[in-house]
Formats: structure tokens, C-alpha cells, sequence
């Protein structure tokens, strides 16, 4: 396992005992959880700020929703949601993630400083890989079954932990094939993308496995997710402590980030978990 993860203006060591925290700020009218919540600048800035105060250490910002159904949004429109945002961030001392599947966003995060680029397609639309491909930002890569629209229509897999890896290990060496350093990239086993409940349990019970068999830093995001209300049986504004469970279990696992709606809470639950390793 390399020792640090090179994030754009920034190096992360991936030798502590607790993973990072990465906010989610979600500049979008419908993501699942909280859209409309902070799609104006200056909602959007106070809530970064309170992320800051509450000790995140990544803010990932998203301008386009990927809950299941979503439909594409048109690269202006994510362009013009993204970017104030963004620039207005980009001296905030805490490293900076987009949200994003389109190389034309990528290529316009990455001139405005971006440290990460967070894709839930895997870097596979065309052009995607050359967008990336001369910058020093991390690349987060992540594993989707079809397309947020069609994602959840019927998931299916002979074994999904394994052809997960496989995905993962084939996109990590079509990256290293365009000369890609390792030492950008970390993995996403994607829950709730194109996966049943059963499926997503799979996964998080087989983190370890993922991220010792890549070789590579993992992130991990559950937060609010269905999987946590099939458990519970609580709606998503309701999920606070099933989504701490669920990072707990991760960073058990061995995530190096983990990826939330609820800082300050992650945070305190981290602090605790670290206390009793």
C-alpha cells in the first residue's frame, strides 16, 4: 500500500489510524438527500464554512444529481453550478473535490485548482482519461453497473465483490497504460450504484479484501444511502446513525476516506473509534 495519497495541492498520508472526512456538497435542486438545500452561492459557501469548523478535511462538490433516476444534466448547466462554487473555495486551506463524469468539467475544475476528481463513471466517457491525464490532482475511481438513470432497475452480478475488483483493477490499468502515476488514484466500490441491498452489505463487509487486493487507498461512501434505510427502515433525513455505523464499519475496514452528509458528527465518531485502536 503506497504511504500517501498525492491530492492536487496536497499529499495525505495513508499511514493513520482514522480516515479522512469528506463533506458532501451537493450544489443540485434534486440530489437524494439534500437538493435545493444549498444551491445558491452563498448557501452553498456557509455551508463549506460550517464543514471547515467542523474539521472535514475534503470538501466534494457535485452539481449534477446521480441518485437513481437521474437523468444527464447538460455540461452549462453543471458548469455554471459548480464552478462559482468552486472558486470561491479554492483558498478555503482544505483540499477541493468535483463531483463529476464529464472531461469538459474536469478539464475547467483542474485550471481552477481542483485537487480531486471524483467520477463516479470510472474515467470512461471519451476524453475523460486525457482530461485528467497531465494534472497532479487525485483521481477517485468508481465502480457503477449501467447509468444513474437505469442503475437500480435490476442490479445483477454471479459475484459482486469480485467483479467489482475486476472492474477496478481493469480501470486502474487502462490509467497506468496513459502514464498515470499510482500514487493519484484511489478506488470507490460504489454503494448504491447499480447495487442491490445485499449486494452493498457485500461490499462493505469485503472492503479489506477490495482494498488490499488493488493495492490502492479506498474510499468509502454510505452515507444516508437505502441500503441503510432497508436496514433500519428509517427515511433519509433519519439515517444519521445508521450512516455513522456504516462509517465505523469502514474505517474498520480500512477506508482511507470516508464520504458524508454529516462532518461534525463523523468527525466526533472517528474520535472516539481512534481512542479505543
Amino acid at each position: 500500500m503506497q504511504k500517501k495519497l498525492q491530492f492536487g495541492r496536497f499529499d495525505f498520508p495513508l499511514d493513520t489510524q482514522s480516515p479522512l472526512v469528506m463533506g458532501i456538497l451537493n450544489v443540485t435542486p434534486d440530489s437524494f438527500s439534500d437538493g435545493g438545500q444549498f444551491q445558491l452561492l452563498d448557501s452553498a459557501l456557509s455551508r463549506a464554512e460550517q464543514m471547515i469548523a467542523d474539521g472535514v478535511d475534503i470538501i466534494d462538490i457535485g452539481g449534477e444529481s446521480s441518485r437513481p433516476g437521474a437523468p444527464s444534466l447538460p455540461l452549462q448547466q453543471e458548469l455554471e453550478r459548480v464552478m462559482p462554487v468552486l472558486y470561491a473555495l479554492r483558498d478555503c486551506g482544505k483540499a477541493l473535490s468535483i463531483d463529476t463524469c464529464k472531461p469538459e468539467v474536469m478539464r475547467e475544475a483542474i485550471a481552477a485548482g481542483v485537487d480531486m476528481i471524483n467520477d463516479i463513471n470510472g474515467l470512461r466517457a471519451p476524453g475523460a482519461v486525457d482530461a485528467v491525464r497531465d494534472s497532479d490532482c487525485a483521481l477517485c475511481i468508481m465502480h457503477m453497473q449501467n447509468t444513474p438513470a437505469m442503475m437500480q432497475d435490476l442490479p445483477q452480478y454471479t459475484d459482486v465483490v469480485r467483479q467489482v475488483i475486476d472492474f477496478l483493477h481493469e480501470r486502474v490499468a487502462t490509467l497506468a497504460t496513459a502514464g498515470i502515476d499510482r500514487q493519484r488514484l484511489c478506488i470507490d466500490p460504489g454503494f448504491g450504484f447499480g447495487k442491490t441491498t445485499q449486494h452493498n452489505f457485500a461490499l462493505l463487509k469485503a472492503l479489506a479484501q477490495i482494498r488490499l487486493e488493488l493495492d490502492l487507498p479506498l474510499l468509502a461512501g454510505v452515507s444516508r444511502k437505502s441500503m441503510l434505510g432497508a436496514v433500519t427502515g428509517k427515511p433519509v433525513e433519519q439515517r444519521l446513525a445508521g450512516s455513522l455505523a456504516g462509517v465505523l464499519v469502514a474505517a474498520s475496514n480500512g477506508a482511507d476516506i470516508v464520504r458524508v452528509h454529516d462532518v461534525s458528527e463523523t468527525v466526533d465518531a472517528l474520535k472516539v473509534w481512534r481512542a479505543a485502536h
